[in-house]
């Protein structure tokens, strides 16, 4: 019998973006917005296995991959940084010859290549709520009430009196 031709030939499905369940199901990512979402998941893309820690992107690369100023972009590491999804393991700096490098980043969810275990920050993030302030003002207890606004009208009458 000859081998099967169809697995001769077969290329792969190619590379794709795997966003498990638990990390969806927590709050860091119920909560966040949709640019660092997308910014999380080109980090992501360009996870190759092998090399987290190494993962290297810089603001301006990923302002002209998500569509955006490189500003917002710098915002959104912050963001991501801040929620515990990705942690800087380089930072920018110029090199010898004066040319800039950029950024390097380690996703958290993954152990990086030099021994160290996923951390999972983001599974410990909380969003701190601003405390509610009174919208209604306090009731005054101590006012006096009249005969006339007790009586069921709730504009008070004025009585006029005559000067004598």
């Amino acid at each position: 019998m000859a081998s099967k031709p169809y697995k001769n030939n077969k290329k792969g499905t190619g590379r794709h973006v795997q966003l498990p369940e638990y990390l969806q199901a927590t709050e860091a990512w119920a909560t966040m917005p949709p640019g660092p979402r997308a910014l999380y998941i080109e980090l992501k893309r360009r996870y190759n296995g092998r090399n987290n820690g190494r993962i290297v992107l810089s603001y301006r690369e990923a302002a002209i991959a998500l569509n955006c100023h490189r500003n917002t972009a710098g915002v959104w590491f912050a963001d991501l940084e801040r929620r515990g999804f990705i942690a800087m393991t380089q930072a920018p700096y110029l090199g010898p010859s004066g040319v800039g490098q950029a950024s390097v980043w380690a996703l958290q969810e993954l152990p990086t290549t030099d021994g160290k275990p996923a951390t999972k920050e983001f599974a410990k993030w909380r969003e701190t709520k601003k405390p509610r302030t009174m919208t209604v003002p306090p009731r005054h207890n101590d006012c006096a009430i009249s005969p006339e606004t007790a009586s069921g009208s709730a504009r008070p009458v004025l009585k006029i009196v005559p000067d004598t």
